[in-house]
């Protein structure tokens, strides 16, 4: 069956030379042709992402367009402006896969509204919303090794698509032959007949006006003297991110020079991924030359962001995730009451998997903070259900523990740009009054006791990876552990039973130990991962990072 469609390839005009070469390439290797047309990629609520290549299982102008075509059908059944906003970042085949899409809405009689250069996710939520659009699309594999590009398919509230709506998309993409199912002009031809257009300059700065209106301290940042190092990590941060801090006056920005433009290749950090430590060694390195009070980076599609904070010995500690959450929640629920700006019952949202830190806090000045599933696009659905009840001013700020923020209902996904202006005017304003953020990181676990969070990922790669995964977790829930690393299991939370959490359902198990530790096991939905994550507390870091060791070291053979 592969073998067949591996023919019908090779023997097709593929438009893309890249791609006939790679076939021709792979002739008479089985295992080869196996691994690219065996399966297809799957479509599920994030959109498609893979390796770049030949085949239904790689990422190529053809199963972006039969991609597209699913979503156009979904599209042309909605009713409303049948517009859809496109944006793409710098990975390699980013604007080409961007204007195929285009392209095939365009051949459906569908109205296209894309960016005329590369802009960050935020943009993309911003524009769907702005232009009242029924659907968005982002080019992008996030913060994934340059051979990855992916597809993100938004809802027209601009929030990641519905679990319902991809469904429907995913059942129109398997009726599309991938060669020759998608409608297809070219972009040319759909600028001419009007149905293509570029975002107007009237969006772009009404994203800015959005962002920068969710300052805390308004004009504190001009005065405060903050240096700064900063990095796109060769993505669509660094226009976004240097005009807001430019516009709020923070003006001393180096840019980390071999991070500084698009370069789909990522040269210098093989992994873009602002969590890991590699991804932020040359901002580092800069960091300590110049002597920065704060060095940042944002990955290739802007809405993840990574920090190291200046410390008063003079080295630099990077921030985690769930430290940043808590640090940022802490100083909007501070800065707004201070200046009068919090609403009446104010909300918040995070991560069931993000650090329960953020729970003392939120209780500490008030905010209810609300648990949702892993993924932002259940905290955009937190800010949808207080739109629909008129209460949307209500939202203050939503993270996940993967470095991914939010503050303010503008969009509906996370946001580095209004991130990045937040922790900066953060850092001003502790630099003002002679602290620091570092020193303000310690003043709250002094106050609320030493959370350690984190997070371990297991891979199971090969074709067998996902049905290895199945396993495990099918196992877990036939047979759950009564201990875990000689902790008594206190109680276990499965989140495939919404009736048990009144959560939608998820592959989710938390368990919470006696010694009030918790281990929560996901599979990715996206790649071939368990992440198992810990959290411990001691009455100082090594107390619970030794606690967490332990804690690891007992769960781990239940992935070996």
């Amino acid at each position: 069956m592969y073998q067949e469609e591996y023919k019908r390839w090779l023997e097709a005009d593929l438009v893309d030379p890249d791609l006939g070469k790679e076939l021709r390439d792979i002739e008479g290797d089985d295992e080869a042709v196996k691994e690219r047309f065996a399966v297809a990629l799957q479509f599920g609520t994030a959109g498609l992402r893979g390796t770049l290549g030949a085949g239904t299982n790689r990422m190529n102008i053809w199963v972006v367009r039969q991609a597209t075509q699913g979503v156009a059908d979904w599209v042309k059944t909605q009713g409303g402006t049948q517009t859809v906003a496109i944006s793409y970042d710098s990975r390699l085949k980013g604007w080409t896969f961007a204007k195929d899409a285009a392209g095939v809405l365009a051949a459906n009689g569908i109205n296209v509204r894309i960016y005329d250069s590369l802009m960050p996710v935020p943009a993309l939520s911003f524009a769907t919303r702005y232009y009242k659009c029924n659907a968005g699309i982002m080019v992008t594999a996030s913060h994934n090794p340059a051979q990855y590009n992916g597809y993100k398919a938004y809802g027209p509230d601009g929030c990641q698509m519905t679990d319902d709506a991809a469904a429907v998309v995913y059942d129109s993409i398997q009726r599309t032959d991938v060669l020759t199912g998608a409608k297809y002009m070219s972009f040319a031809e759909g600028v001419e007949k009007g149905l293509i257009r570029f975002v107007g300059d009237d969006c772009k700065e009404a994203l800015y006006e959005a962002i920068e209106s969710r300052q805390v301290r308004p004009g504190l940042a001009k005065t405060a003297g903050l240096k700064l190092v900063y990095s796109p990590l060769n993505g669509t941060g660094l226009e976004p991110v240097t005009r807001v801090l430019r516009d709020i006056g923070i003006t001393d920005v180096t840019i980390v020079p071999e991070q500084e433009y698009p370069n789909g290749y990522f040269t210098t950090c093989s992994y873009p991924n602002p969590e890991i430590f590699a991804a932020l060694e040359k901002g580092l390195e800069l960091a300590k030359e110049v002597g920065a009070d704060l060095m940042l980076a944002t990955d290739p599609d802007a809405d993840r962001v990574g920090i190291a904070m200046k410390c008063p010995d003079g080295s630099y500690e990077l921030v985690t995730g769930n430290e940043m959450g808590v640090l940022l929640l802490d100083y909007i629920c501070a800065g707004r009451t201070q200046k009068g700006t919090m609403p009446k019952d104010p909300v918040a949202v995070m991560s069931l998997v993000s650090t329960p830190l953020a729970d003392a806090v939120a209780e500490n000045y008030g905010v209810e903070l609300r648990h949702v599933l892993t993924g932002f696009k259940w905290i955009g659905d937190q800010i949808a259900q207080l739109e629909a009840a008129g209460e949307v001013d209500r939202f203050i700020f939503g993270f996940e523990e993967s470095y991914g923020y939010l503050a303010g209902p503008y969009v509906r996904d996370k946001d580095a740009v209004v991130a990045s202006m937040l922790i900066c005017e953060m850092a001003a304003y502790y630099r003002s009054i002679g602290s620091s953020i570092k020193e303000h990181l310690d003043e709250l676990y002094a106050k609320y006791g030493r959370y350690f969070n984190k997070t371990d990922s297991f891979e199971f790669p090969g074709l067998s990876g996902m049905d290895k995964m199945a396993g495990i977790m099918a196992d877990l829930r036939s047979e759950p552990p009564k201990e875990l690393a000689g902790r008594k299991v206190a109680a276990v939370i499965d989140y495939s039973k919404p009736e048990e959490t009144g959560l939608p359902k998820a592959n989710v198990l938390l368990y919470k130990l006696e010694d009030g530790s918790s281990v929560i096991v996901r599979p990715s939905g996206t790649e071939p991962k368990i992440k198992a994550y810990y959290t411990t507390k001691g009455r100082d870091l090594a107390e619970a990072q030794a606690a967490k060791d332990a804690l690891a070291e007992g769960v781990a053979p239940i992935f070996a």
